[in-house]
């Protein structure tokens, strides 16, 4: 593709320079017709269609390595977008190009010439802009509608619009792999459209052929869950990628060019999220909220699991999963005990309480 491109620059500049030499040599033959026989004229005209040829010889490479850089980068680009945005975003081109021509000749009845110094200039100056501005405002959006709104939606939403007012939500590898995203997504508390990236599931797919066991079964998982959740649930996958590096930086890329919602149970990635302005929907923080308010004081019946870390503890854990440090309770280890909780600790994964057995009260 390069050498044909080159090859049609080298004849175009070539034959253009040939044809700029022979222009120049006539607009110039009255300067240098005296004193020359009509002989010295012909050779006056090749040598200028000459010097053009060569001319042009020179300058094609350049022009063709400026070219091909430009077609070569604006193919990578498209690459990277969705087949069916640049569709879309063509026609929105279409529809603005189309536009700004009416408008355009509407703009011919007004007369600019009686504005004075810039009136010549104005008019063109007009033209310019209002088809750049309707050209590159109908390709986005046209490339935006199919972004958000797939063919099929677009169909089935007819005049309603009834998903204009869904919210676009994001999910990574990490909550893909949590598993809890899908009883979420049932209770009903997550509507909106989901949305899985191709690199997201490149990367689950990366898991899933690890050589290390538990790698490989959490991306089986993943793979499983997303396949469940497709057949029950409107999920999308899309082919749009970025140059970013890492997952989790075209992740915020795309939460903030989309301008959806980023579901993760990744901490570190939820704060970078959200200082960039990343609306960030954490299962994690969700659990803790769910979790039932317990103060100090209170009894609880615990099922004592495990010996604690301390001695004489035991420990065990209530129905949402929050465990519990039982003083006095080592003994008790695989019975069901009142404790009473004495305090609480907030960790980073969340509340741990600590209780002290009570014999009185045990069952």
């Amino acid at each position: 593709m390069a050498k044909i491109v080159k090859w049609l620059l080298y004849i175009i500049f070539m034959v253009f320079g040939g044809l700029l030499g022979y222009s120049i040599s006539e607009y110039t033959s009255e300067f240098f017709s005296i004193g020359l026989t009509s002989g010295g004229m012909i050779a006056n005209t090749l040598a200028m269609i000459v010097l053009g040829i060569f001319l042009g010889y020179i300058l094609a490479p350049l022009f063709a390595w400026l070219i091909v850089k430009i077609i070569d980068k604006l193919a990578k680009m498209l690459q990277s977008i969705p087949v069916q945005e640049v569709l879309m975003g063509a026609i929105g081109l279409l529809f603005g190009l189309i536009l700004a021509f009416f408008i355009n000749l509407a703009l011919q009845t007004v007369s600019f010439s009686s504005i004075p110094v810039i009136g010549a200039y104005l008019g063109p100056l007009c033209a310019i802009m209002i088809t750049l501005f309707f050209g590159t405002f109908g390709a986005y959006c046209g490339s935006r509608v199919v972004f958000i709104h797939s063919f099929k939606r677009m169909l089935s939403a007819g005049v309603q619009g009834h998903y204009i007012s869904q919210r676009l939500i994001l999910l990574d590898t990490s909550v893909i792999i949590d598993g809890r995203i899908s009883a979420v997504r049932d209770s009903g508390f997550l509507d909106g459209i989901l949305m899985v990236p191709r690199f997201v599931l490149q990367e689950l797919q990366t898991l899933a052929d690890s050589d290390n066991n538990l790698k490989r079964n959490r991306g089986r998982r993943g793979l499983d869950l997303l396949s469940n959740m497709r057949k029950n649930h409107e999920i999308e996958v899309t082919d749009r990628d970025y140059d970013d590096k890492g997952v989790d930086a075209k992740l915020i890329r795309m939460a903030l060019d989309m301008r959806a919602c980023l579901c993760t149970t990744d901490f570190n990635l939820a704060k970078v999220a959200m200082v960039q302005g990343v609306t960030v929907l954490n299962i994690n923080q969700l659990t803790n909220a769910l979790r039932p308010v317990v103060i100090a004081g209170e009894l609880l019946d615990v099922t004592i699991i495990k010996e604690g870390k301390e001695a004489g503890q035991g420990v065990g854990y209530l129905d949402d999963g929050t465990m519990i440090v039982v003083e006095e309770g080592r003994r008790y280890v695989g019975e069901t005990v009142k404790a009473e909780i004495t305090s609480v600790m907030q960790t980073a994964a969340g509340r741990m309480f600590f209780a002290r057995y009570r014999p009185n009260t045990a069952n």
